[in-house]
């Protein structure tokens, strides 16, 4: 599942006729597909999303593309990090 707070600005789901605004909690259940967008008049959306498990991706006729869990993410903060000069170890001190 995902847990979703807006901190700031408006987003919903183009499936979903609901719109998310400041404090707003949002809980996702496993399995859940939605195209996120923030709305036009929106200078700027901050939202924490708690997210546990793994997010697939997938193309119009619903096959998958790709994939994020948390060992990718680890390996993309890598990457990330060594680009920047603060060397892929940084990500070690959000890791227990």
């Amino acid at each position: 599942p995902v847990h979703a707070l807006t901190l700031k600005g408006n987003w919903g789901y183009e499936e979903h006729d609901w719109n998310a605004g400041p404090g707003t909690y949002v809980f996702e259940p496993p399995g859940e597909t939605h195209t996120l967008l923030v709305n036009e008049d929106c200078e700027e959306m901050v939202t924490m999303f708690h997210v546990t498990g793994s997010l697939l991706y997938t193309n119009d006729q619903n096959e998958v593309i790709g994939f994020d869990d948390v060992f990718s993410k680890l390996e993309k903060a890598k990457q990330w990090y060594a680009e920047c000069g603060l060397g892929e170890d940084y990500v070690q001190q959000f890791v227990r």
